[in-house]
């Protein structure tokens, strides 16, 4: 694959993926408001999921408009527009490490070290979040990237498969 192959959709373009595309940008505004409280103390989160496969199946561009429209109810509930560039450095960093030939899960949690630095400069000095609550955020992102890291890996290839006309 070129480089700047790397960085395009590349899919053919049909009613099942254009529709598929729509609903990984609309599904993690949905998705952002369910959180699986744990008895650790941290939540789980479920809009990963979405934004992760939009980035397998669509690439850097795919992952970053997931999760940039993906974000936008959750930033606006919560009054941290910030969350939208985060999920959407997110996106884009998944789908440009998986064009790079590298796993999933190992892709995940590396752009996931690209966007903490985002994270906690803007809950802290923007947000104002206490550091207590940010570490746990940490942790909850982290783990829960991992699950839907292993998940996204292998539910992807069926869902690439019934793409296909």
């Amino acid at each position: 694959m070129e480089y700047a192959e790397k960085f395009s959709f590349n899919v053919e373009w049909n009613y099942k993926t254009m529709t598929l595309f729509l609903f990984l940008m609309i599904l993690p505004n949905l998705l952002g408001l369910i959180n699986l409280s744990t008895v650790w103390g941290f939540k789980i989160h479920f809009f990963q999921i979405a934004v992760f496969i939009a980035a397998l199946i669509y690439g850097p561009k795919g992952g970053l408009l997931s999760g940039l429209v993906g974000s936008l109810y959750p930033a606006f509930i919560m009054s941290n527009p910030y969350i939208v560039i985060g999920n959407a450095i997110l996106g884009f960093f998944v789908g440009l490490f998986v064009r790079y030939n590298l796993n999933t899960i190992i892709a995940v949690m590396l752009a996931y070290c690209i966007q903490l630095p985002w994270l906690i400069i803007t809950d802290y000095y923007l947000v104002n979040l206490p550091i207590s609550f940010i570490l746990r955020l940490i942790l909850a992102l982290a783990i829960s990237n991992l699950i839907w890291a292993i998940v996204a890996h292998y539910t992807v290839k069926p869902i690439k498969e019934s793409l296909i006309c």
